[in-house]
């Protein structure tokens, strides 16, 4: 009875409502409390577009790295009420609830674990926190996909698993893909069912079948439209605004080094030598592990595309040079997409993970209060409390592929006939 008087539009109406009492409570400290709820980005999109609504640059706005399509969507907070932008962010998170709901339909998933599945979503702390204070970490396919590398880069690192589940080894009758569809008697299983598991063929015979299997039609529409999409933004922006628009809200992101504390493993390193600058193999240094890592989750679980963005999305935030709370909602969103494939249960393990995650991050932002209100020198157990983060991620994303049942998104005659072949085998 309890899960039935559990529909989506309530859960929509009750998410709604508790980002409509945040704004007010935001709006409130904001007044009141020397401690700003607004978050500090806030403030530089808003100026940003202010001097955009004024007939002028975004980039003249100190520290505005983003693209100007984001200074564009945020004007009305000049010309009409400066709490535009949240209720914009906000929205995008109840959009993004809909797309769940959507997806996890459209595999199957029933009522109410995909019900369960949007809540997590849309009643997550980090999500409507983050939304209401006014940063846009929340903002199909080849289309959108151009438009959002233009806008958010770190999107780029889906590019390889895209281009895999598009290719010919899941191309099923009249050459479209099939949704694998969700059911409770799923096993755990390993990426055994590909066709070239069962070729008696060479290493380099199999690396180019893999290959060729990536070149079709489909492949070659996705990457010529997304990567005209991509083009095409760049390119107006470059005209309106040059070399300006490519330094900050492009080039930049490419070799962003932080000195201020956040929970990158390389913060010190680059507090300590920011002034001096990098050498070539310290910048080589500290990407290689975030691309093996990259590299390792991409060949081991594309075909579940998932589950694959949802370890790359974590990836390449704990091993990233710059690592910030918002950084979170980018693997947040894509949480939901998995939950109805693992086995892990709240109670215990999964309380484990989040009791894990949780207080790692609060020992950190002790010795970051420590460091920032306090005045201490604590940059050595910060660093360390950076450490245990890192491992904790790790830690949580290790759990996470123990638990969960691989499921290809897309499933075709010649995946089930391999399948098959395995079962025999077995």
């Amino acid at each position: 009875m309890a899960s039935a008087a559990v529909t989506l539009p309530r859960v929509m109406l009750a998410a709604a409502a508790v980002r409509a009492a945040m704004l007010a409570l935001g709006e409130w400290q904001d007044a009141h409390l020397e401690v700003r709820y607004t978050d500090v980005d806030y403030l530089v999109f808003s100026d940003a577009a202010a001097s955009v609504a004024a007939g002028g640059s975004p980039f003249a706005r100190a520290t505005y790295r983003y693209s100007p399509l984001l200074a564009y969507l945020l004007v009305p907070n000049s010309l009409l009420h400066p709490t535009w932008g949240k209720l914009l962010f906000s929205a995008a998170d109840l959009l993004v609830g809909l797309f769940i709901d959507t997806i996890l339909k459209l595999r199957g998933v029933p009522d109410s674990t995909r019900i369960w599945s949007v809540v997590a979503w849309l009643f997550n702390p980090f999500t409507f926190t983050i939304g209401t204070r006014g940063n846009c970490r929340v903002l199909q396919a080849s289309f959108w996909y151009g438009l959002i590398v233009h806008f958010r880069i770190y999107p780029i690192i889906y590019a390889i698993p895209f281009v895999i589940v598009l290719g010919k080894n899941y191309a099923g009758p009249a050459g479209r893909p099939i949704l694998t569809q969700w059911t409770s008697k799923q096993h755990l299983q390993s990426d055994k069912s590909s066709p070239s598991v069962e070729r008696a063929t060479s290493l380099l015979t199999n690396l180019w079948n893999f290959l060729t299997s990536l070149i079709t039609r489909n492949t070659i529409l996705f990457g010529l439209l997304s990567g005209s999409m991509f083009f095409l933004w760049t390119g107006v922006f470059f005209y309106l605004y040059g070399w300006e628009f490519l330094n900050e809200a492009l080039l930049y992101h490419l070799s962003r080094t932080d000195p201020r504390h956040n929970f990158s493993i390389y913060f010190y390193h680059i507090y300590l030598h920011h002034q001096q600058g990098f050498s070539s193999i310290q910048k080589l240094a500290s990407f290689l592990p975030q691309l093996i890592v990259q590299l390792a989750l991409i060949l081991r679980f594309s075909r579940d595309l998932p589950f694959c963005l949802f370890l790359q999305t974590v990836a390449f935030v704990a091993f990233n040079k710059v690592m910030t709370a918002q950084y979170f909602v980018w693997f947040f969103c894509l949480l939901p997409l998995i939950l109805p494939w693992t086995t892990m249960k709240l109670k215990w393990k999964g309380l484990a993970c989040i009791l894990v995650w949780m207080g790692s991050q609060l020992h950190w932002l002790m010795w970051a209060y420590m460091l920032e209100f306090k005045g201490q020198n604590v940059f050595i157990p910060l660093w360390a409390a950076g450490l245990m983060f890192l491992a904790a991620n790790i830690f949580v994303m290790l759990m996470v592929i123990n638990h969960h049942k691989f499921t290809p998104l897309f499933s075709s005659s010649t995946v089930k006939s391999a399948s098959k072949i395995a079962a025999k085998k077995e």
